[in-house]
């Protein structure tokens, strides 16, 4: 089932994406083919230390939340920008739908959806009848 929300936790490792209205959600997990190392930069060798972004790990995270209609990013400081940077040149059309970015520090499933239905709360309300 889509909804027409999703939130995006993310960090170098998996990307957990909900998808989610006031009451259901859905939940899956993208993560690299390959797992990188954690890089450690040393004096006098050439280069940041930093491994090189996974725009296929990156591609397919995007891929995922194509079908939402407004999307809320979560995550690391480095994987949450790397993943709408490659929003803004790959895939336009889904960056256009991001609502925020905010960092978030290893939630729980449950902490996560809960913020993020916190997040769109007005989005869930009923409409107003008028009379």
């Amino acid at each position: 089932m889509t909804h027409y929300h999703a939130a995006v936790w993310i960090d170098h490792h998996e990307a957990r994406i909900f998808d989610f209205n006031a009451k259901d959600a859905s939940t899956r997990a993208v993560r690299p083919q390959n797992l990188t190392r954690h890089l450690h930069h040393k004096a006098g060798v050439i280069g940041s230390g930093r491994a090189l972004e996974d725009q296929d790990f990156l591609k397919r995270v995007t891929s995922a939340v194509a079908e939402a209609g407004v999307i809320l990013i979560a995550g690391s400081a480095n994987a949450k920008a790397e993943l709408l940077k490659h929003m803004q040149r790959h895939a336009p059309d889904i960056y256009a739908k991001v609502a925020a970015v905010e960092a978030a520090d290893h939630p729980t499933d449950r902490e996560f959806l809960d913020h993020a239905r916190r997040y769109f709360h007005n989005d869930h309300q009923a409409p107003l009848r008028s009379h």
